[in-house]
């Protein structure tokens, strides 16, 4: 070790602050109260400590090479990060490189994607055929399997995308909470089918975000056992040392929320130091765990190690060789030496150990417990029950109107029964989201088998934790809700969905200025337009009950596309022509559909009775009127050609759209001479009918702007 390192080294086992007095180091004696004893992680008896640090270096040089390749990346992370994810992938974790799928896998996710080159060295050398040596080569280019973080639908092995910091741990909250669901419907006490970790490594970056505190907060609460997170404490973010902006005691606040907390003082040399905190956290089984773990990013470089100039741009030709000879690294570019790749490709032949074992006590779970194993097998199948969309209502004009957020209710009801993976809840507001399944109970700590979901006021979170039950990728449909103004919290986990190809349902209600007297900081105006630019992304507003009912049988459909189905507080009828076949279409015709109208009137959801309504008094005066329901606009964009014509003919170019949101967009339907009756301001507090009277939003508005193009 040189001197700059014997000095990093030094400042890494003096830190500034002391440990809070509570937070066990693993070199200390258990205590009992908090630990039970449990078996070490322990290195094979075959593997020498000269060949696993010769694999740490491997894991450190192939994203050194791969970084100053592709002229961009992070290899700091990786460097400080590689002894913790070496004892993890190469001894801890039960997984299969040949079958990233297998149901049974231990899950792992880096939080701090940035850090990407570290999961992408680990999976080639272990044996994933999705990233091979020309993949790294490929890092951070165009068609490559090995994008700037990773992306789950791109990389086989990788479980969910990480990019933004903190969704990483959030979506491994998600992801422990589904083995928690199965493993407590489906387990028995002679048969455990369902047993399996999710490990999480993060960074500073996802501790300082507020996302990743309501995560781990509900985490606390909920007790989830099998959640074991890796804090890579190096000290370093792109500003510099955490120290100008980042001083609070991260492991007291983890002990606050609920969590088991352990710290490895040295993580870049301490192998048995990781290994013990790791049986550790295994045998704590009532709360999560986290393992502070200090580090030096950049570990290794004589210049750069512990500095920010190592975080998010390369080493360079000269740094490398000198990192290359202070690490005793006597390899070229991109070189692996077949003692590294022999030692960390055993773990295939111990994955396939592995999951053979479960196959052949699932085989015997199946025999003793055949109807459990069926609904686990329709599960892990990844498809939906055979017909399972007849148990949604229909209705006719007679039928009462209802709110759209009551018919939700009713929908999510209908087919709770009927889709074993349906599972969700709201951020705090199920009495007023109408979100409850009422044959279920509170998934908690001691009942994970129930259904509903209690995310608390936490909704950035819980968009980024049902996307982790959705990524679990057992079949759970997951499911959640708030009013339709916080999608402004959530947004980024929303977008996550979108990206990651995750069929997440979002059930916003108080759609719109209609909710009333909460006020223009409750009524959302420019997020219907706001969602509608968000790539595969379904967005529904909906108008009644069959409407309704189509936007959930398009959303439990679509199991790569998430849905938001925005919903009204006030009620509204069932009008005639209104379907659930329709909405699968995106727009369709539900008034004045023979020949050539004079005009088209477009509407959605609580505006689309006005619509028909402004149609029959034009009806009334001779005028020929077509009234069209939008109620997805993404669907509508799919339909062919001639479809589209057929809804919205050229050749009419008289054309009104009412909604009661921003007219951003509007103009793709109906042209730019044609009119919008909506809203492009705050809104305001007073009564659903006087707002909608002030802002303009009525069946006279309607009216004169049809005649106004006539």
């Amino acid at each position: 070790m040189n001197a700059t390192m014997q000095k990093q080294q030094a400042r890494l086992q003096a830190p500034k602050a002391a440990a809070h007095p509570r937070v066990q180091s693993v070199r200390a004696p258990a205590r009992r109260s908090v630990v039970p004893r449990a078996a070490a992680v322990e290195a094979p008896t075959k593997v020498s400590q000269e060949t696993v640090d010769k694999c740490v270096n491997a894991i450190r040089f192939l994203a050194i090479d791969a970084v100053n390749k592709a002229k961009s990346g992070h290899p700091g992370l990786p460097m400080g990060a590689a002894p913790m994810s070496y004892v993890l992938f190469n001894e801890a974790m039960k997984y299969n490189p040949k079958n990233p799928a297998w149901a049974n896998r231990d899950r792992f996710v880096l939080s701090a994607g940035h850090g990407s080159m570290l999961q992408y060295a680990l999976m080639h050398l272990v044996g994933y055929d999705s990233v091979t040596m020309d993949d790294i080569k490929s890092f951070r280019q165009w068609d490559s399997r090995t994008p700037g973080h990773p992306e789950n639908f791109l990389t086989k092995g990788v479980e969910v995308t990480t990019g933004p910091l903190g969704q990483g741990i959030c979506n491994a909250v998600g992801l422990a909470a589904a083995e928690a669901h199965l493993a407590a419907r489906f387990n028995k006490p002679d048969a455990k089918v369902i047993d399996h970790y999710t490990y999480c490594i993060l960074g500073d970056g996802c501790m300082m975000e507020g996302i990743s505190n309501e995560a781990c907060s509900l985490a606390g609460h909920w007790g989830l056992g099998k959640l074991i997170a890796l804090y890579d404490d190096n000290n370093i973010s792109i500003d510099g040392h955490t120290e100008i902006s980042f001083t609070e005691d991260v492991a007291a606040r983890f002990e606050a929320l609920g969590w088991h907390v352990q710290h490895v003082k040295d993580g870049n040399t301490d192998f048995d130091g990781l290994r013990k905190a790791v049986a550790n956290a295994k045998a704590v089984t009532d709360k999560p765990s986290l393992i502070k773990v200090s580090t030096l990013i950049g570990y290794g470089s004589p210049n750069k190690a512990d500095t920010h100039d190592v975080h998010g741009a390369p080493l360079g030709p000269d740094e490398t060789a000198a990192t290359r000879d202070n690490l005793k690294w006597p390899y070229g570019e991109f070189e692996v030496p077949q003692e590294v790749y022999d030692v960390m490709r055993s773990s295939c032949t111990k994955g396939a150990a592995a999951e053979e074992e479960w196959n052949a006590a699932f085989a015997a779970y199946k025999s003793k417990y055949p109807k459990e194993a069926e609904e686990l097998e329709g599960l892990l199948s990844n498809k939906l029950p055979a017909g399972w969309e007849n148990a949604l209502p229909s209705y006719t004009p007679e039928d009462k109107g209802l709110a759209t957020r009551q018919y939700s209710q009713i929908m999510l009801n209908a087919l709770a029964p009927v889709l074993p993976g349906l599972i969700g809840g709201s951020a705090d507001l199920a009495p007023s989201n109408l979100t409850l399944m009422k044959m279920f109970g509170d998934f908690q700590k001691g009942s994970y088998e129930e259904r509903n979901m209690r995310f608390g006021v936490r909704e950035h979170a819980m968009g980024a934790i049902v996307n982790g039950v959705a990524l679990h990728n057992t079949g759970l449909i997951p499911y959640c809700a708030t009013f339709y103004i916080f999608t402004d919290y959530m947004r980024s986990a929303m977008r996550m969905s979108a990206l990651s190809q995750v069929g997440v349902i979002y059930v916003m209600t108080h759609d719109s200025i209609g909710l009333g007297e909460d006020g223009p900081t409750h009524q959302p105006i420019e997020h219907l337009a706001s969602f509608r630019a968000m790539p595969n992304m379904n967005m529904f507003r909906p108008c009644g009950g069959n409407e309704t009912a189509g936007a959930y049988k398009v959303a439990v459909s679509s199991r790569k596309r998430p849905s938001t189905i925005a919903l009204s507080r006030q009620g509204m009828p069932n009008l005639p022509g209104c379907s659930v076949d329709g909405v699968a279409k995106g727009a369709y015709v539900i008034h004045g559909g023979e020949g050539t109208p004079d005009a088209i009137i477009i509407g959605t959801g609580s505006e689309l009775p006005m619509a028909v309504e402004a149609a029959k008094k034009l009806e009334a005066e001779g005028k020929k009127v077509r009234v069209v329901s939008m109620p997805c606009w993404e669907l509508f964009a799919e339909q062919s050609a001639e479809y589209k014509e057929s809804v919205l003919p050229k050749a009419v170019t008289v054309r009104v759209a009412v909604e009661a949101g921003s007219s951003f967009g509007w103009e793709r339907y109906i042209g730019q001479n044609g009119k919008f009756i909506g809203i492009d301001d705050f809104g305001a507090s007073a009564p659903a009918d006087i707002l909608y009277a002030k802002f303009g939003i009525t069946v006279d508005a309607v009216v004169a702007a049809a005649k106004a193009q006539m």
